[in-house]
């Protein structure tokens, strides 16, 4: 499971007093205008001082407690159920099986990753990346848990599968904003730390799915449900023959 600010300290102790490190989390809490909980900071800060130890494993080298990065492709896929949580809120989860060349094991998607089934955008044979995983024992063995701090990845074999459109200077979106998600950190192929955020805009004609990243994602933070607004410079994707928005370091965000 996701490690603890007091967990994670216990891996730099001899690099900087407990002092020191709850101060350096209260300074980056208001440089991130409280956009990440004290755990994010915490983990930013030991990844920084190079003792984090999450890397990319093969299946055979999973076990409880590890928070790593997994490729592999879907075998299996469950049906979704629900679950009442001890505060009375229902949540869901849909439980599949992940391969790679050196094994299987169980994966698990819950609440609104489980989305990614229902519009089957993973099927059996896609190839998926889960980036900061958590492993744990499942009720059939070792099993992968895409939680708060974990990220799926959609993996395409061709990468041609995925065509972008230059963004249009005149391309915008004038709506309503009816949703926020929360924010996830994530790491990066390079090691370096991610943020993403998904919203939904009302327009005129229907609603639009954006996707936010890093540096623009603090921009969104500031907004609140209801807020009129409008989006520049957007990436298209399409995959599948969907079309993908996303709002990158190119784009533009303007509440009006």
């Amino acid at each position: 499971m996701h490690k603890t600010k007091d967990q994670l300290y216990e891996t730099i102790k001899d690099l900087k007093t407990k002092n020191e490190f709850k101060e350096e989390i209260k300074k980056r809490e208001k440089e991130y205008d409280n956009l990440l909980d004290e755990d994010t900071i915490a983990l930013m800060i030991v990844d920084e001082l190079g003792r984090n130890k999450q890397n990319k494993f093969k299946i055979n080298q999973l076990e409880p407690g590890l928070e790593c990065t997994v490729f592999g492709e879907i075998t299996k896929i469950n049906k979704m159920r629900n679950f009442n949580r001890k505060n009375g809120s229902t949540g869901r989860v849909i439980n599949l099986e992940i391969t790679d060349e050196e094994g299987t094991c169980g994966l698990a998607l819950w609440d609104k990753d489980v989305e990614l089934v229902k519009n089957k955008k993973i099927q059996k044979g896609t190839s998926v990346k889960i980036i900061n995983g958590y492993i744990k024992d499942g009720f059939n063995g070792l099993e992968i848990n895409v939680g708060r701090w974990g990220l799926i990845e959609i993996q395409s074999e061709n990468m041609l599968d995925l065509k972008k459109e230059e963004p249009s200077e005149n391309k915008k979106i004038k709506g309503k904003v009816i949703q926020i998600e929360p924010t996830r950190a994530f790491f990066k192929d390079n090691g370096e730390f991610g943020f993403v955020t998904n919203i939904k805009v009302e327009t005129k004609d229907d609603v639009k799915k954006i996707t936010i990243w890093d540096k623009k994602v603090k921009e969104i933070q500031k907004l609140n449900q209801g807020d009129p607004i409008e989006l520049e410079n957007i990436d298209i994707r399409k995959k599948n023959g969907k079309e993908e928005l996303h709002i990158n370091s190119k784009g533009a965000i303007k509440k009006l």
